[in-house]
């Protein structure tokens, strides 16, 4: 229910906008769109990701190259989807670098995770102000400024930086919601009381961290020194701030790191997203202790679309490259309306059938190759 969750509020941030501009007054101001689901949706997806490598029959820490093939399948999709002309940031092959990234870190304890997570998520973003300067000033800078693609591979550095640092969602601070999602599912999920301190702990998390931004912004001036950058006089940075700070060069001032904006990348940033996917995560466990709710009930489209994300994803994006929208003369609400009902819809369908969908199909197959071949070396080793 949480990956459907993240799924359809992914959907509403790529149909609609996050921030617009006032008729009346000509000030740019973030939408409900940017201010509820930017930025959090897809940390969600994220987080969502370290707890799967924790879950099923063979967890990722039996299975490491289950887990390379199946990350390789999920790359394969998004450099594809990378040749569609769409005006949507697609996440799938940084997805996929999370995922082999995880690979060295998927046996750990969950003290460990722990503690390389707070690390993590204190220092990465340190690292990129440092680094990012640097990539950006290269000869041609070391930045794709569209999704990745099969043609971007004869350009392997400037690929490389793009994902990890450069891009939308930039490895080096997103592993961090891996690290914190690898934390969470080595607990006990099945505990209500641990389910009952996801929501609580995840949301006091959310909290702290846009009150430490708005006193480092407001009282203590950070927001004046931003507003005197030559960002703001590129963009409409007090709106970005609240809705979606992607685009904008991060550099010239340490007080870029003191936000919490989305897709900003901070400390600040990931820490808060951190705990509304923690607290997100923990109220579905909760409702799903009300079993007929989910299986039979109004939550069962939403975990029937939870289950098949990857083959749902793509469709939408694949779909958005699509003119249907302005053949049918929709509306942009209309369309997201179209996207999501065909998305549960869907979902409900291949799940009430015992089905996985197509591309789940084949990432598990992968994964399930890679296991056999574990196993097989053991074998042989003996």
């Amino acid at each position: 229910m949480a990956r459907g969750a993240a799924l359809l509020a992914m959907m509403a941030t790529h149909v609609l906008p996050t921030y617009e501009q006032d008729p009346a007054t000509s000030a740019w101001l973030p939408t409900w769109i940017g201010l509820a689901f930017s930025g959090r949706a897809a940390a969600l997806f994220a987080v969502l990701a370290g707890v799967s490598l924790t879950l099923g029959s063979v967890p990722a820490a039996a299975n490491r190259a289950g887990l390379a093939l199946r990350a390789a399948v999920i790359a394969a999709v998004g450099l594809t989807l990378g040749l569609a002309e769409v005006n949507v940031a697609v996440i799938l092959v940084q997805y996929a670098l999370l995922f082999w990234c995880a690979l060295p870190v998927v046996r750990l304890h969950r003290q460990a995770l722990g503690l390389l997570a707070a690390a993590w998520l204190l220092g990465a973003p340190i690292v990129a102000y440092l680094v990012r300067p640097a990539l950006l000033s290269a000869v041609p800078p070391l930045r794709l400024g569209h999704n990745p693609a099969w043609g971007d591979l004869a350009s392997p550095a400037r690929l490389l930086a793009d994902l990890t640092v450069t891009g939308y969602y930039p490895a080096l601070q997103w592993f961090g919601y891996i690290l914190v999602g690898l934390w969470i599912g080595r607990a006990d999920l099945g505990r209500a009381a641990n389910q009952a301190w996801l929501v609580v702990g995840g949301l006091a998390a959310a909290v702290i961290a846009k009150a430490c931004a708005w006193a480092f912004l407001s009282p203590l001036g950070g927001m004046n020194v931003l507003l005197g950058t030559e960002q703001a006089r590129i963009w409409p940075l007090r709106a970005m701030l609240e809705a979606n700070l992607s685009g904008v060069d991060q550099t010239g001032t340490w007080w870029w790191l003191t936000t919490a904006a989305p897709h900003s990348g901070t400390t600040l940033d990931l820490l808060h997203t951190c705990g509304t996917s923690a607290a997100a995560i923990g109220a579905f466990l909760l409702l799903a202790r009300i079993g007929p709710l989910v299986r039979t009930g109004l939550l069962a489209p939403l975990a029937g679309a939870g289950a098949m994300t990857l083959t749902l994803y793509s469709a939408h994006v694949w779909a958005l490259s699509l003119p249907l929208a302005d053949a049918a003369h929709l509306t942009r609400e209309a369309l997201l309306a179209v996207h999501l009902a065909a998305a549960l819809a869907i979902g409900l369908f291949v799940r009430a059938n015992g089905w996985r969908g197509p591309l789940e199909w084949l990432a598990h197959g992968a994964s399930r190759a890679g296991l056999l071949s574990s196993r097989a070396a053991r074998t042989r080793r003996r």
